[in-house]
């Protein structure tokens, strides 16, 4: 019998020809599914399950005491969600065609090829898998708590859309499939990729690699490792970051800068789970789980032939996308306190109070760099900070600074041929055109004309004229 680490129910093999039990679990072993279990006396399958569960459960039909076919029906019958692959040495239609109707998901014949052997425990493997995240995730929508809210710490949120990753993030956590995580820069992708870490407690270390900029051998030196020898320099082995990975997390960020040749070496890892060390010719087998983020259109690069079809296919078994902070604006508030509290302690510095205008303000502004742009703010606004209550002027002075220096049409491409006539059926006046835009900034700054001055550009006393101007008008 063999019992490995239980990141998971493990396979059960059950089989009465110990010779058969070592041959199975080689050939699984070798292709990576290591949590593995053996039985020869079928009495005691039932038991086992009761306490232990299972993954899969490969089935003989010849055994004493209680045959395959009799067992089949019992594990149907208290556990249905554990795929069954019955392997035997009976090549018989009508037997087979019964074990189906039992519930069998298939029926392999003695001697299996290995190949075939393998596939098919993969395939049941994936499809428990899930079925397992279907359920998962049906359960944390009907839910209005999270399961464990200690592995989303440090996200700071009160937006129903990431209170709704969150949840997803649980369903998946313990999947062994690949996550996409997508989002504009400063949203907090590498976060978001430890929170799914951490909802599964069973996983261990954490590996980062940025693979922006490396060309392929330093990719595939720095993530697979190389033998001694295997370039000029390499005097003796190195193991990569794969290795701390193993049954952990291993985090790619910014996965769309990845050359062509690395993204072959990357497809096969995840659907192999198996790798080459520079300078070898045995591959390597791996555990860990692959995540990655994402700061450009994947979709669009597939379309311009810069990203693999089928790796994008396989990296986006699961997908999030986090909104950006103009979409999430309820966050401002909270974030600012944030900040402003780990701003104040990184500088050893009294917590300031802040100007109750200062969240209307801040919601006014695009921030193209997301809540690491909000950050930077404020820790700069902290800095200058000496007494009494925060400045807004400091703020509307780096907001200020902050529109100019970026144009807010590259953030919408539909802005760029954006013809004003259409809000007035008409091409407007300079009087219909400043009332509009004066109205807007008015609306946007909650009335508070200090703000809307700053949004529209001008001085307050300026506006302040063009209101009188509008009131003596009518």
């Amino acid at each position: 019998m063999e019992n490995d680490n239980k990141l998971k129910p493990p396979v059960l093999i059950v089989d009465d020809e110990v010779q058969i039990l070592i041959s199975y679990n080689v050939m699984l072993k070798s292709a990576g599914i290591k949590n593995t279990f053996t039985l020869e006396d079928s009495r005691e399958v039932l038991p086992f399950l009761h306490k232990n569960g299972a993954s899969a459960i490969i089935l003989d039909l010849t055994m004493p005491f209680l045959s395959g076919q009799e067992l089949l029906v019992k594990i149907k019958e208290e556990f249905p969600e554990i795929p069954i692959i019955v392997a035997t040495a009976t090549n018989d239609i009508s037997t087979a065609i019964e074990c189906m109707r039992n519930g069998a998901e298939n029926y392999l014949v003695k001697p299996i090829e290995k190949n075939h052997f393998i596939s098919s425990i993969k395939r049941v493997l994936e499809i428990r898998s899930l079925k397992d995240e279907v359920s998962n995730l049906k359960h944390s929508l009907l839910s209005d708590e999270l399961k464990d809210p200690s592995a989303f710490d440090g996200i700071v949120t009160i937006n129903k859309k990431m209170g709704s990753i969150f949840k997803y993030i649980e369903a998946i956590a313990f999947s062994p499939f690949p996550v996409l995580i997508s989002g504009e820069t400063g949203t907090g992708k590498e976060m978001i990729a430890r929170s799914i870490h951490l909802a599964n407690k069973n996983s261990r270390n954490f590996v980062v690699v940025n693979v922006a900029g490396l060309d392929d051998n330093l990719f595939s030196d720095t993530l697979f490792g190389h033998k001694r020898g295997a370039f000029t320099g390499a005097d003796s082995s190195r193991e990569g970051l794969i290795l701390q990975a193993e049954n952990g997390t291993l985090f790619l960020d910014e996965i769309g800068d990845l050359s062509m040749q690395s993204q072959v070496k990357l497809l096969r890892l995840i659907q192999e789970r198996e790798y080459y060390q520079l300078g070898s010719d045995t591959p390597k087998k791996t555990s860990a789980r692959v995540v990655v983020t994402a700061n450009v259109d994947l979709k669009k690069m597939v379309k311009e032939g810069k990203f693999r079809k089928d790796l994008y296919f396989r990296l986006s078994a699961h997908q999030i996308k986090i909104p950006p902070l103009r979409e999430r604006k309820e966050d401002i508030r909270p974030l600012t306190d944030y900040f402003i509290e780990e701003a104040a302690a990184s500088m050893k510095k009294k917590i300031p109070t802040y100007p109750p205008e200062l969240i209307t303000l801040l919601s006014t502004y695009f921030f193209s760099g997301n809540i690491r742009e909000l950050q930077a703010f404020i820790y700069d606004a902290v800095s200058r900070h000496i007494s009494g209550v925060l400045s807004l002027q400091s703020f509307k002075d780096i907001i200020e600074e902050g529109r100019e220096s970026s144009d807010l049409t590259d953030n919408n491409e539909n802005n760029r041929n954006l013809d004003m006539s259409e809000f007035f059926n008409q091409f407007p006046t300079l009087k219909n055109a400043e009332a509009f835009l004066i109205e807007k900034a008015l609306e946007q700054a909650k009335g508070n004309q200090g703000i809307a001055a700053s949004i529209l550009g001008i001085s307050r006393q300026a506006l302040n004229k063009r209101l009188t101007r509008r009131k003596t008008d009518h």
